[in-house]
Formats: C-alpha cells, structure tokens, sequence
C-alpha cells in the first residue's frame, strides 16, 4: 500500500496530463468544425444578400414597367393617340415628291421548261 501512496501523486499528473491532452484535441476539432460552420454561413448569407438584391431589382423594374407614365410614353412613341387628342398629319408641299411612295418591283415572267429547251439547241 505504501508502494501505491508514493507515486500516487504523479499518476494523477499523467492522468490529468493525458486527460487534459485529449480535452485540447476534442476543443481544437471543435474550433475547425465552428470555422467550417462559420464560412459556410457567410457563403450563404452571400448568396442570398445577392438573390434579395436581384428580386428587389427585378420588382423595381416590374413597378416602372406598369406606371401610368411609361405606359403613356410608349404608346406616344408608337403613335398611339388619347382621347380627345386630334392627330395631325403633314402633307407635302406641291411639287415635291412623296416620301412614302414606294415603286413596286416588277415580277419576273416565268419560262416554261420546254422554252428552255428551244432557247438552247435552237438559239433563239
């Protein structure tokens, strides 16, 4: 009994030693797995800061495609007119001729096969 009493005091030092080594493994392994966590949280919240910027856009463009306004624009530019407005066209001045006239191009007459035919052995 006396043998054990000695070295009591520096077998608990190992086991504290080996047990305070492992702590220090489970604790470092641990820490890897949070910084893993932690970069795959940032990654994400990347992602969607980016998907909430593209829909926030997307419904801003939404917004002013369908105002009063643009409409309004467009159909102006296209030549759309209100009610109650009155369109005006311009006419060309005397003499001049019109812009607008466009000489239709003449359809070429189709030759018949046999006409072919002729035309090469008998040159006409």
């Amino acid at each position: 009994m006396k043998f054990w009493q000695k070295y009591i005091k520096e077998i608990a030092i190992i086991a504290g030693v080996i047990l305070l080594t492992i702590l220090m493994m489970d604790y470092n392994t641990r820490l890897e797995k949070l910084n893993q966590l932690n970069e795959k949280a940032l990654t994400v919240r990347i992602k969607a800061t980016a998907a909430i910027e593209t829909q926030i856009s997307l419904q801003t463009q939404i917004a002013e495609a369908n105002s009063e306004s643009v409409t309004e624009r467009e159909a102006r530019n296209n030549g759309e007119i209100q009610a109650g407005d009155q369109r005006i066209i311009p006419l060309p001045a005397t003499g001049a001729p019109l812009i607008d006239t466009v000489l239709p191009t003449p359809v070429p007459e189709r030759i018949k096969k046999w006409e072919v035919w002729v035309a090469l052995f008998f040159g006409e």
